[in-house]
């Protein structure tokens, strides 16, 4: 007879112990994921990781349009004699041999 009494009570054991673990589960992940949602390095965290995502996106889309733009200046100093000597008239202050340059006060 003891041996279906420790049988007997080592299910029952067994049957509260599948009872109560999921209610323990659920109550515990009730509590925990709030918790770690609402902590500094939970949501509040992910909002910022997001805005900067964005400011890095909009960054990067700045940087590709001036690569855009020096490239086409690259192409036109080395395809176009005009756009040199622009460059050398108006940024350098460079003239020609021939030419004279009158110089008047402001």
């Amino acid at each position: 007879m003891r041996c279906s009494r420790s049988m007997s009570s080592s299910a029952d054991s067994a049957q509260v112990v599948q009872r109560t673990l999921p209610i323990a589960m659920l109550s515990l992940a009730l509590i925990a994921v709030p918790v770690l949602m609402l902590e500094p390095e939970g949501l509040p965290r992910l909002r910022a990781l997001d805005m900067e995502l964005g400011q890095v996106h909009t960054e990067n889309d700045e940087l590709l349009r001036d690569v855009a733009r020096l490239r086409g200046e690259v192409r036109l100093l080395r395809d176009d004699p005009a756009a040199i000597e622009r460059i050398a008239r108006y940024d350098l202050g460079m003239v020609r041999k021939n030419e004279v340059v009158f110089q008047f006060g402001k």
